[in-house]
């Protein structure tokens, strides 16, 4: 199989172009192509990522999930653990894993619930 060659007309468009605007087209493209990722980035989470974050945080892979399990059964996902636990500490006047070990514990969780589903988001 003879593959025909038509770069010539393939790059006629950028021909013209100098360096510098080739360099500008093709970060334009880029950026085109990673906007969607980034986007779905921002707006999706799973509780593989969110367990990620707060063992970043650090948090135990125990406590990683025993936060991210409470999160999905108070509905803050979408708001992201990390962001919950920051959020709340902040707002109770604690150090982050106090804050994570509270929610852990039980307690804080409606505090947590009013932080995002009370309007303050």
């Amino acid at each position: 199989m003879k593959r025909n060659d038509d770069f010539a007309e393939r790059h006629e468009h950028l021909a013209s172009l100098t360096d510098e605007q080739l360099e500008a087209r093709f970060w334009e493209l880029a950026n085109k192509l990673v906007d969607p990722l980034l986007e779905m980035g921002y707006e999706y989470t799973s509780p593989a990522v969110e367990r990620s974050v707060l063992l970043r945080m650090g948090f135990s892979s125990i406590e990683a999930k025993a936060i991210v399990d409470g999160c999905i059964e108070h509905e803050l996902m979408s708001h992201g653990t990390g962001n919950v636990i920051y959020r709340l500490a902040k707002s109770k006047n604690m150090e982050i894993r106090e804050a994570g070990l509270a929610l852990i514990e039980g307690g804080l969780w409606q505090d947590a619930e009013n932080l995002f589903k009370g309007g303050n988001n």
